[in-house]
């Protein structure tokens, strides 16, 4: 379809063959071999390599950032395969030191391999530009030592950083920049207009939208990288099946309707919760003031569904108390579904979450019913307050 349609009108018409008898809609093909003889179609020799289902896609994902696509089996595959690609030969990947605790600890698999993570705080660039050009692991010192992985807004902290100016110390470094877009989606914040080689997604979250499937891209407009995307992808088998591949799309194709809706409610119960008693603090990029200008111009259209709070008592019971007591928002982890979920996150192993905060995904229920269930929520915490101590005579 013609680039001078938006994003939105080529993501929901990706993959139609407007031809006479064809299906209005891309069809589910659950293949595994195709008709070859002789030299091999590109792409079409065996189903490890390709599927109608990933190609369609593929064309949605790339339309929404002029680039192109390349879909997994997973998000975390996805990323596995873009630290084989860029990592290989660099001394270091330096890493959000809030960011999602999964790319932690795959960063750290690879420690053998040679590429150490480096934890730095994306909000303080001279540290992001110390890590970049510092010494490495193996005594190497200047440019194209390092992969920079950037993560905004961060999971679930939801800190927001400056892409335009972690992309030029990035060049200048000689470093590749990998922007885990998950949160954002590329609707509301397109990486790659900012300078990143890569953006990252997590199909499982808002692009799919419906907590059915699990998925992951890399989107790029580097034809080198994406080559060698393809074949990690088939080599190491990390292959969405087909039935995955046709749910993501059907799900990617309401995305504009259901992030717009999601983003206006999250920011209304951020509001709410700002003002809240029992709450000691907001995350969220449209109201955290420090960065909120930051947010506004790279985030211009929303802020996207994911906010946490910070419950008081501060305490893990008391968050586990407020999650368990909702009868509408569910008790679920993983973020961007049609449903609303929340968590307490300090229950994952490496998380480094406060004890009680709470990670909310805020579905596309009516924002008053949310905050009401929320609020009937918030206060079963009076059970938890202290006792007063007794006076000593």
């Amino acid at each position: 379809m013609s680039g001078a349609f938006s994003a939105e009108s080529r993501l929901i018409h990706a993959g139609t063959q407007r031809a006479a008898g064809q299906p209005a809609t891309p069809p589910l093909v659950p293949a595994s071999i195709y008709i070859s003889a002789g030299e091999p179609r590109p792409g079409r020799g065996y189903g490890r390599e390709s599927n109608p289902g990933w190609e369609a896609l593929e064309q949605a994902l790339g339309a929404v950032e002029d680039a192109e696509a390349v879909v997994f089996a997973s998000g975390q595959a996805a990323s596995m395969a873009l630290m084989l690609a860029l990592a290989k030969g660099r001394d270091s990947i330096v890493l959000p030191s809030d960011g999602y605790y999964g790319t932690r600890v795959l960063a750290d698999k690879l420690r053998p391999h040679g590429a150490v993570p480096v934890h730095v705080d994306l909000q303080d660039l001279p540290a992001v530009e110390r890590a970049l050009a510092g010494r490495g692991a193996r005594g190497s010192r200047g440019a194209g030592s390092s992969l920079l992985w950037t993560e905004t807004p961060t999971n679930p902290l939801l800190r927001v950083a400056d892409l335009a100016r972690l992309a030029e110390l990035a060049a200048t470094a000689g470093a590749p920049m990998v922007t885990d877009n998950t949160v954002a989606t590329g609707l509301l914040q397109r990486p790659l207009d900012s300078g990143a080689t890569a953006s990252l997604y997590s199909l499982t979250k808002s692009l799919s939208g419906h907590s059915d499937v699990i998925g992951g891209a890399v989107v790029s407009r580097d034809g080198e990288l994406l080559a060698a995307l393809r074949a990690w992808r088939s080599s190491g088998g990390a292959i969405p099946g087909p039935f995955e591949a046709w749910l993501a799309l059907r799900g990617l194709k309401t995305l504009p309707l259901r992030i717009a809706r999601q983003s206006q409610s999250a920011l209304a119960i951020a509001r709410h919760l700002a003002a809240h008693p029992r709450v000691a603090a907001v995350h969220y990029p449209g109201i955290t003031k420090p960065t909120l200008e930051l947010a506004r111009r790279q985030m211009p259209d929303g802020f996207g569904p994911l906010l946490s709070f910070e419950v008081i008592p501060d305490r893990a019971e008391a968050a586990d108390q407020v999650v368990e007591s909702s009868t509408l928002i569910l008790p679920a982890t993983s973020f961007g579904g049609v449903e609303s979920t929340w968590e307490r996150r300090g229950r994952w192993a490496g998380e480094t979450a406060p004890d009680g905060l709470i990670r909310l995904s805020v579905g596309v229920e009516p924002a008053a019913d949310l905050i009401a269930d929320i609020d009937a929520a918030l206060k079963t915490l009076k059970t938890l307050e202290a006792p007063e101590t007794p006076e000593v005579l």
